[in-house]
């Protein structure tokens, strides 16, 4: 053949590949739109999953690893409908009235979603326990709700919490893990998964939910005090699902990894309802030791995830980077701030100038394959867009990942707002900022620049506490959020602090804690770290250590990281502070530590310092170490 038709059919063939990829891409969109539209005319949540039975019945949407076969299993819609049905029959059997509450206490997996939709088939309301949480908080939760079932994985799990306080209302108590004898315990029924599926072979199911009712009683993490239930109803949370559509809308291709606990109302609505309705394959990760083993395994183009596990991921690379080659370094860092710089461009942000930024055309692309790949593997290889909520996102750690070609949207949101309230977008990513408020709501800011929000997404109330309800949801239907914020003239939504955590010092100074704290944490030498100086003439910080990290950081210094007494050492503190001072540098001169205590015990769930979505309580970790932040004010350091 000639080169002239060589040429020639090559130039063919590549249109004709270019005509087959926007026709998928066409394709793409309009099944896209076909699924929103289908979306936007449910009414109930169980439709979530009932929709699907007539047009795609077929279609993978789980993927999980079953214990019993050492595999990874799918299931289709079929598959996880009878799945399903088996429960809500087996609810049906029990006799329970309409609006009864049910409890689980389960980690992510099929088997939360076969209670939680078959609990709502059956008109029930679904009260989500923490998996992590201590017994006591979920026997309080259990009584508070009038729960009448239970389903848990261990018998000993539900002894500790039969333990902890007395459950006259509950009446059904069911065991997944454990093949246990039926038995009954003061008129209470205590069974295996196994027995009580199987009493419901035949039940009749009772008539359905109407969009009015309860869909859930999630119950607030409780930083203050005792957790209050939340009352979301099905039209709450669907509206908040077409609202987030709008924002950001799946690809029917899309894959989801789950691994943020299910009682999450961020994560039930994004990777379980969302993504159900959507058809899209959700991967349920075995634990969080596994999350990167899993990441790879699954390899999901979304993921919901919280800050932390990204700055831990990011701590992880920084140590890497430091037992290579300085070069190694340099080229790292000149591919983070060569696609920061790509990044600022394609999102409308200012731009770093500089004299260097003329050679990015020539680089960004080998910068991005030979850095940036690298990166995008840690997280399974094919990211494309993974959204980042439940606290403030360090800028540092935003700047690295999203220059090396993470896309990573910063959201906001809260349990009583059902919970997504503002959410960045593709093209117009601010990441020092939580996005643009969702199209069916509307915010405003009212006294103290606290943020306001009104819309169908927002709760009826707390669950038999009106003074609580009346106390954040006001007469015209506006949720008080108790977070400052700024709302920028292109409707980006920036939080300054939660209104009852902001420090004021003794000389005026106003400092939101969130932001320096995570700044401080990114050096993972200090695995927690909570900022004082309420009343105080300045701003200290106590923070638990690493250990591993410690060892090392203290021989550098010549010192015995065993010694007794090491951690209050002088020369230990001043190196310490320094870090601490560098990594805050760029903070207002009045918020940058001027002391620090450093601790060894970390606090825990266990401990009663974190809520079980992992906020330090402040008011008692300040109750607990009254006596060490009276120490950092004894003495001053400079």
């Amino acid at each position: 053949m000639k080169t002239g038709g060589l040429m020639a059919q090559t130039a063919c063939s590549l249109r004709t590949q270019a005509a087959r990829e926007r026709i998928l891409a066409v394709t793409e969109v309009d099944n896209m739109q076909t699924r929103r539209a289908e979306l936007q005319v449910l009414r109930t949540l169980p439709e979530l999953l009932t929709h699907h039975l007539s047009k795609r019945p077929d279609l993978k949407v789980y993927m999980f690893y079953d214990n019993r076969t050492k595999q990874w299993q799918t299931l289709t819609v079929r598959e996880t409908y009878e799945r399903m049905m088996r429960w809500a029959r087996a609810f049906a059997a029990l006799g329970l009235k309409r609006g009864e509450r049910v409890a689980m206490l389960l980690p992510n997996g099929i088997d939360a979603v076969c209670f939680d939709m078959a609990a709502l088939t059956c008109a029930l309301v679904p009260v989500p326990l923490h998996a992590i949480d201590t017994a006591g908080s979920s026997a309080f939760i259990l009584r508070d709700s009038g729960a009448r079932y239970l389903v848990t994985t261990k018998l000993n799990r539900w002894r500790d919490i039969r333990e902890a306080m007395e459950l006259p209302d509950l009446a059904t108590v069911v065991i997944t893990d454990e093949g246990i004898e039926t038995q009954t315990e003061g008129g209470r029924t205590v069974t295996s998964i196994d027995h009580w599926l199987a009493t419901g072979v035949g039940a009749e199911l009772p008539p359905g939910p109407e969009p009015t009712d309860l869909a859930g009683l999630v119950y607030t993490s409780g930083t203050t005090g005792k957790p209050k239930g939340v009352m979301l109803t099905h039209r709450a949370i669907l509206s908040n699902i077409n609202g987030v559509l709008a924002s950001i809308c799946p690809y029917v291709t899309d894959v989801w990894l789950s691994f943020l606990p299910l009682s999450h109302t961020f994560e039930r609505l994004s990777s379980y309802y969302l993504a159900l309705g959507f058809g899209n394959l959700v991967g349920f990760n075995r634990n969080i030791g596994l999350l990167q083993e899993d990441l790879r395994v699954v390899r999901p183009t979304l993921m919901m995830s919280v800050p932390r596990v990204y700055e831990k991921i990011y701590s992880k690379i920084q140590d890497r980077l430091a037992t290579k080659p300085s070069y190694v370094r340099s080229i790292f860092n000149w591919a983070v701030e060569v696609g920061w710089r790509r990044y600022c461009r394609q999102n409308g942000l200012p731009c770093p100038a500089g004299l260097s930024s003329l050679f990015d055309p020539l680089v960004a692309g080998f910068l991005k394959n030979k850095v940036g790949a690298s990166i995008r593997n840690i997280f399974g290889g094919r990211p494309r867009v993974f959204i980042s909520g439940g606290a403030a996102f360090s800028p540092q750690v935003a700047k690295t990942f999203l220059g090396l070609g993470l896309e990573i949207l910063q959201g906001y949101g809260m349990t009583e707002a059902s919970p997504v309230i503002c959410v960045n977008k593709l093209g117009s990513n601010n990441p020092a900022t939580v996005g643009i408020p969702l199209s069916n709501l509307e915010v405003k800011l009212g006294a103290n620049d606290e943020l306001l929000v009104r819309g169908p997404n927002v709760m009826l109330g707390y669950w038999m506490r009106p003074e609580d309800t009346r106390a954040v949801l006001d007469e015209d239907g506006w949720l008080h959020t108790g977070d400052q914020a700024d709302i920028y003239k292109s409707g980006h939504v920036r939080i300054k602090g939660r209104i009852k955590e902001i420090i004021v010092t003794s000389t005026g100074e106003k400092i939101p804690p969130g932001d320096l704290e995570q700044a401080i944490e990114t050096d993972n030498l200090f695995d927690q770290v909570m900022a004082v100086g309420e009343d105080r003439p300045y701003i200290a910080c106590l923070a638990v250590v690493n250990p591993d990290q410690f060892a090392l950081f203290a021989k550098e210094l010549g010192k015995d990281p065993k010694a007794p007494g090491i951690l209050m050492d002088k020369d230990v503190r001043n190196a310490a502070l320094r870090r601490i001072k560098a990594l805050t540098r760029n903070f207002p001169n009045y918020g940058i530590p001027r002391n620090v205590r450093l601790l060894a015990e970390p606090w825990t769930i266990e401990s009663g310092l974190l809520t079980p979505t992992l906020k330090l309580k402040r008011a008692r970790i300040r109750e607990r170490f009254a006596r060490e932040i009276d120490e950092l004010y004894g003495g001053r350091r400079k």
